[in-house]
This record gives C-alpha cells, sequence and structure tokens, in this order.
C-alpha cells in the first residue's frame, strides 16, 4: 500500500516548494511520496492535479505568483477537502506591508537574482540533509547549530533560517546520549540551545500524538520531560552557547532573535 502523497505545483519550478516538502516529510517515519508539477500555466493544469488527489492521502503544497491561479487551486483543493500549503503568497503579502513598491508577481523572477537564490537553494538542501542529527561530520561547515529537546521547533527554525541564507543544521539532546564529538568540536559561538517550559512542553507534545493516535507514554510524562530539560539546559551550559526559550514564541520571533544575535 502506497504512504501519502505531497503534490508541489509550481509555475516556475518548483524546487522550493519540493525542498519545503521533503523537509516536513522528514519528520515522519513513514515514506511520503513527492510528486512535483512544474510549470503549471492555467486552471486546467490545477483541475488535473486536484483530480489526482482527490479522495485519496494527498496534500498540495504549493508556490504560485499569479493570484488568478492561487485564488483557482485554494478553491478546487477547498471544495476537494484536499489539505493545502501556500509557501510563496505569505511571504510576499509580509513584504507588501514594508515595501514602497508593488510586487511584480513575475513568474521566475527569483531565478534572475541568481547568486541569491542557488545561495538560498543550497542553505535549503544543507538544511535538509542535516536535520534531525544527521551528517554531524559536516557541522563545520554550517552558520548556525541548533540544538534541543524534541519539540522546540529546531526543523522550522531551521528551515526559516535557511529562506534567509544561512546553513543550519540540527541536533536532538535525548538524556543517557551524548551529543556527537563534532558538536564540541565548532566554536560555541555558531551553536543556539532552545529550551522549552515542560508544561508547556507537554500540551505540544500531547496534541502531537493526538494527532498520531498514540497513547500517552514517557514522551509527555512530566517527570521525564523535566529529566530531559535538565540534561539539555547541562548540555548548552557545558559548551557555552547561547540559550533561548521558544515557549509560547513564533517561530519568526525565535529566528529574529538568532538573526540579531548573528547579524
Amino acid at each position: 500500500m502506497s504512504g501519502p502523497t505531497i503534490y508541489v505545483l509550481s509555475d516556475s519550478l518548483g524546487e522550493t516548494a519540493e525542498a519545503v516538502s521533503k523537509a516536513a516529510a522528514s519528520q515522519f517515519e513513514e515514506e511520503f511520496k513527492i510528486v512535483k508539477v512544474p510549470k503549471i500555466s492555467d486552471e486546467e493544469d490545477i483541475k488535473r492535479v486536484v483530480e489526482k488527489a482527490r479522495g485519496k492521502d494527498c496534500v498540495l503544497f504549493y508556490t504560485l505568483v499569479r493570484p488568478n491561479l492561487r485564488k483557482f487551486l485554494k478553491e478546487q483543493a477547498d471544495e476537494a477537502s484536499i489539505p493545502r500549503l501556500d509557501i510563496l503568497s505569505p511571504a510576499i503579502e509580509a513584504l507588501i506591508t514594508i515595501s514602497k513598491t508593488s510586487p511584480r508577481l513575475e513568474v521566475g523572477a527569483g531565478r534572475r537574482v541568481n547568486r541569491d537564490y542557488f545561495h538560498r537553494i543550497e542553505a535549503l538542501n544543507f538544511a535538509v540533509k542535516h536535520d534531525d542529527g544527521r551528517n554531524v561530520r559536516d557541522l563545520k561547515k554550517a552558520d548556525i547549530v541548533l540544538i534541543g529537546v524534541s519539540r522546540t521547533s529546531k526543523t522550522p527554525l531551521a528551515m526559516y533560517l535557511a529562506y534567509r541564507g544561512l546553513k543550519v543544521a540540527n541536533i536532538p539532546i535525548v538524556p543517557g546520549i551524548e551529543p556527537p564529538r563534532e558538536l564540541f568540536e565548532i566554536s560555541p559561538e555558531k551553536i543556539v540551545g532552545l529550551t522549552i517550559d515542560a508544561d508547556f512542553l507537554i500540551s505540544v507534545r500531547e496534541r502531537r500524538l493526538g494527532s498520531l493516535g498514540s497513547p500517552r507514554n514517557g514522551y509527555v510524562e512530566k517527570r521525564d520531560i523535566l529529566r530531559e530539560i535538565d540534561y539539555a539546559e547541562s548540555i548548552m551550559r557545558r559548551m557555552g552557547c547561547t540559550v533561548i526559550n521558544v515557549t509560547h514564541r513564533a517561530v519568526e520571533e525565535t529566528a529574529s532573535e538568532i538573526l540579531r544575535h548573528y547579524s
């Protein structure tokens, strides 16, 4: 039986949406099929994808510049009860609030800024390949290394910072398991420890278990969580790294603090 499918739609090449989908999928043990559909040019292209996804375990990730195509995809996906994620337009809308000019809404415009564009793609690929403690031998190549217990937003934070062109790795801290020696071989100025209040972490993890239909276990027991946090904070003190408490903080807030620290 095939696993759930992520359709990646774009009126350009779809590389950004594909990178985000891979990073998100890497957080799950089951395998996701990623189907990239680039060069979306009209409503018929969108209809074909929606019909393929209708009634199946699918989600649509998309970067569509043209407002009419975004609106049409939203309507079609909602009518078919297909989950969707618009990756590009929230960023454009945020920029509109601070920009003195209007967006060009030009397909593929990002590729004209060749150096910055490919630098971000490289950073996104780095974040994907170095997510959740993978490829620690390359830690010296990272601009920032995030550490913390499970569910402290390490992966979404790494992806957000990668969009800003930073190469970010993240490493989970687990009680009783010594962090990789490579972590101690890099400058503590590169390392950011993410800590969190125990009660808030319990609520985050309970929601996660609920979404998976899993029973309660030590993952959400306060005694075990306090031990996790104490152990992680002891590692952070040992390294002498910057520590940020992410309790009740949006990813953007934490990212802004990190960027201020590294600017």
